[in-house]
């Protein structure tokens, strides 16, 4: 039971915008810059394209049929493609064209006209600041293990049960920790002992005594821990 990922290449960006001449004219500039770019002169034709393959999106807001707002919309509503960064560029410079932009999640807003090197300077801040987010959000990922209501902290070295505490000692702990962190391997017992115990010399016994404590336990969820006779234990979920 993993989360499902999507895949999201960090130099791929969409300018979509109904004025040719200026896709064509911020693709080449990008591009100079290192990223790869494609265009869509429409939002029609850019909800055709897989979207959460980008790291940005430049969006206008005055388009006919589908606006960027419109657009914008759909793709915050879809968990796909709700965390691209969007950085809204339109001739439009009210203040309520702005706050609608902002409430629903822009992370930029650029004012017709504006001048390449501004444009530029905005996508790599939003890369940079979503870049450290994505990093931050990935390690606090790794430092949590679960499946369905069995959850470990890597950090505090907690267990949690659906939602309850449970005591592990250490070795209790990092025991379960190896056998998630590697789900569907059967380890032999020589293999745990370097693993968990560091090459402390310990008996068969230990382990066997240790993964009985430790299904008892987590309850419903020690099914998890299988035994192959002969082999070792590992985490099947």
């Amino acid at each position: 039971m993993h989360p499902k990922t999507f895949i999201m290449d960090p130099k791929r960006i969409l300018v979509v915008d109904d004025e040719e001449t200026l896709c064509e004219v911020l693709k080449i500039n990008l591009q100079n810059e290192g990223y790869k770019v494609d265009v869509a002169t429409s939002a029609e034709q850019a909800l055709t394209y897989d979207i959460k393959q980008y790291a940005l999106i430049l969006l206008d807001i005055m388009m006919s049929e589908i606006s960027g707002i419109q657009m914008a919309k759909i793709l915050k509503a879809e968990p796909a493609t709700a965390s691209i960064p969007i950085i809204f560029c339109t001739a439009r410079d009210t203040e309520d064209d702005m706050i609608r932009g902002l409430e629903l999640g822009a992370d930029d807003y650029i004012m017709k006209p504006y001048t390449v090197r501004n444009v530029i300077a905005r996508v790599k801040s939003v890369l940079r600041r979503t870049t450290r987010q994505q990093d931050d959000t990935d390690k606090e990922t790794r430092s949590l293990l679960q499946i369905g209501g069995l959850r470990l902290d890597l950090n505090l070295k907690l267990c949690f049960v659906d939602g309850q505490l449970v005591n592990l000692t250490k070795t209790e702990f990092e025991l379960l920790a190896f056998l998630m962190t590697n789900p569907g391997k059967i380890y032999s017992r020589d293999e745990i002992i370097h693993r968990v115990w560091d090459n402390v010399i310990v008996l068969d016994r230990t382990i066997d005594v240790n993964i009985t404590r430790l299904r008892s336990k987590i309850g419903q969820y020690g099914k998890f821990i299988i035994t192959r006779l002969g082999f070792g234990y590992g985490f099947q979920n």
